[in-house]
């Protein structure tokens, strides 16, 4: 298998772990908190774009929803591989680089990406909220990212 090759499965097998990761946990926190159903976290997803109308859509404006978090994750994924093949110091300790990645993700989605989209800013959340949300993106976005951009160099040596 070519190094690029290689690169791009690996770069696909991480973007799935880390968007099936984070919106199992949207979606799954979500219903046991507040008894939200998965399609209307989907269509707040969607709402980015879509603004309130969304939130009346049904199943095509959720899938909608459920097709953007897979592009955001991409591109996060996406990003982080490109940086890390040509800097190949960002995979030597994965865990500690994915963490520090977790963090900037949800901080670039919180305070630049939902501010700037059609929903708008937002205030704080609850704590929990927050807790959660950190530990998520540091643990099962950032991290499987890295993980996987490092597996992804380690075979292509």
């Amino acid at each position: 298998m070519t190094t690029t090759r290689r690169w791009g499965t690996w770069l696909i097998v991480s973007w799935l772990v880390a968007g099936t990761c984070d919106i199992t946990y949207a979606t799954g926190f979500s219903y046991f908190r507040s008894g939200v159903p998965p399609s209307r976290v989907l269509h707040f997803v969607a709402s980015g774009a879509l603004g309130p109308d969304a939130y009346t859509g049904g199943a095509a404006t959720a899938a909608l929803g459920l097709a953007f978090h897979y592009l955001f994750a991409l591109i996060f994924t996406v990003a982080f591989f490109a940086v890390a093949r040509a800097q190949p110091w960002l995979i030597r300790r994965p865990v500690v680089s994915g963490v520090v990645y977790g963090v900037g993700i949800y901080l670039v989605m919180n305070f630049v990406v939902i501010p700037l989209s059609r929903i708008g800013p937002r205030p704080l959340p609850a704590p929990i909220v927050t807790i959660t949300g950190l530990l998520v993106h540091m643990f099962l976005i950032g991290t499987p990212i890295a993980l996987g951009a490092r597996r992804a160099g380690e075979t292509s040596r």
